[in-house]
């Protein structure tokens, strides 16, 4: 029995990383191409190809991706046949662009475009399949963290290299995601330990998801003004904004991934749409100097790393609702992507005028200031524990004791702390821990004292019998 719980804990710690790594490679490709992309942008530039219906028309397929992946995505092993084969669609399709402008470039872009959305609806299997869901706001905010750290490398390469340097780069890394992505298991490890549960309440489950959806589109109307707004009128500071402009979303996800868990993060929602708005108001009254772009898009990216971590983490959790997660994770991020396109048509009309684009996303806050409450109070009564709606602190005893015992011991542990632990379970005296992973006994041993005072044991038996014990609990069927 102790080797088989050794073996599901290796395996769901490996298949959770390997997901991350595929997803942050694929989406890296996404982000820094179709999706209103720098390497997209600069090859239409240096081609003097108007890059508006180009940029529509890929939204709309992107769109139309993540909205109807689920209708023929319904098994793991069918996600990871689509993402692999759309993977290397997508590698095909960006090799079109080495070749002189033509109306292959339109067809490949869009059938790109709807493939890989619907491969990011996809990867939502994975994501259920192999994070418990306590902890999937960490593996969401990994691969966003990890995708855009590579997006800020693609541009930056497409814009101070060349187009065609970019472009062959974010091929390397559809390359990658392809060999990693053969790795991916196909077969869903259900009874991963330490799942925690969803409220058994009388709630209207899906009439909250589409609440959300609805507050999705509306606040990130604001993100497509950024981009056809705010953006434009900083291109002349294009060595700043190469690098830059993804960095306070990156430092955003990265804060509230870390935050210990007792943190009230439903506070912090109401503080990230007053950074939208201040955002705007800066864009206003402030000139287009390199200072001015620091203020204005460290308040707009910094609070959209906030909420885009709070509508991912939230439909994490709820992929239980369905038995098809791409359903879940495709509709709710197509609405980011419908919220996008609203606020660049928006931006479009409005001609840029900073004066208009203010008073309109001053408008979209208000909004989303009336919607919160509300939202807030459904999402609750479906999710007993998400740390984006309600702090522990503030739950009764007895349920914060229940709530206490989903918790994930890999949620308290160190990197090297979980290394330990493996090889702890699996029967490695202090000795041979030390020499596997080159360090003292002396700092084995301390480390296993942390492992111990974390889980509230004192022996390695007691660490077992909590792990089994945990598992046996969370597959017993939930109290009505």
């Amino acid at each position: 029995m102790e080797g088989k719980v050794n073996q599901r804990i290796l395996t769901r710690i490996n298949n959770r990383r390997l997901s991350i790594i595929v997803f942050s490679l694929f989406s890296s490709w996404m982000l820094a191409f179709p999706f209103e992309g720098r390497i997209l942008y600069e090859l239409m530039s240096f081609h003097n190809i108007s890059s508006n219906s180009f940029i529509f028309s890929t939204m709309v397929a992107h769109f139309l991706g993540l909205l109807l992946s689920w209708t023929f995505v319904k098994t793991m092993r069918a996600a990871k046949k689509f993402i692999l084969f759309s993977v290397a669609f997508c590698i095909i399709a960006s090799c079109i662009f080495f070749f002189e402008p033509s109306f292959l470039w339109r067809a490949a872009l869009l059938v790109a475009a709807f493939l890989i959305g619907c491969c990011v609806a996809a990867w939502s299997f994975f994501l259920k399949g192999f994070t418990p869901k306590n902890d999937r706001i960490k593996t969401i905010a990994d691969g966003l963290i990890g995708s855009n750290i590579l997006m800020i490398l693609l541009n930056m390469s497409a814009i101070h290299v060349s187009p065609y340097a970019g472009l062959g780069f974010s091929i390397v890394a559809l390359g990658m995601a392809f060999l990693f992505g053969l790795k991916l298991p196909t077969e869903e490890n259900s009874d991963s330990p330490l799942i925690s549960q969803l409220k058994e309440v009388h709630v209207d489950k899906y009439g909250s998801l589409i609440f959300l959806c609805l507050f999705i589109v509306i606040i990130t109307i604001n993100s497509g003004l950024m981009y056809h707004v705010q953006g434009p009128a900083f291109a002349h500071l294009e060595w700043l904004t190469s690098w830059y402009w993804a960095i306070p979303y990156i430092i955003a996800l990265f804060i509230m991934r870390n935050l210990p868990r007792k943190t009230n993060r439903s506070y912090i929602l109401y503080v990230a749409i007053a950074m939208i708005g201040f955002s705007f108001i800066a864009f206003m009254a402030l000139d287009r100097s390199w200072m001015s772009y620091l203020i204005v898009n460290t308040l707009m990216l910094g609070a959209s790393g906030v909420f885009d971590l709070f509508w991912w983490s939230i439909l994490g959790e709820a992929l239980e609702f369905d038995k098809n997660p791409a359903k879940i994770m495709g509709i709710g991020l197509s609405s980011n992507v419908l919220g996008v396109m609203l606020g660049g048509v928006i931006g479009s009309v409005i001609n840029r005028q900073s004066l208009d684009a203010t008073l309109l996303a001053l408008g979209v806050v208000c909004i989303t200031l009336i919607m919160l409450p509300p939202l807030h109070k459904r999402l609750t009564a479906l999710l007993i524990d998400h740390v984006y709606l309600t702090a522990i602190s503030e739950i009764p005893p007895q349920e914060q004791i229940q709530m206490d015992s989903y918790i994930t011991l890999e949620d308290k542990l160190t990197e090297r702390e979980s290394e330990i632990t493996t090889l702890l379970l699996k029967g490695k005296t202090y000795r041979m821990i030390a020499e596997e992973l080159h360090v003292s006994q002396n700092t084995v041993k301390t480390h296993i004292k942390n492992i111990y005072s974390k889980a509230e044991v004192q022996s390695r038996s007691e660490l077992m019998n909590l792990l089994l014990d945990k598992e046996l609990s969370s597959k017993e069927p939930a109290n009505t």
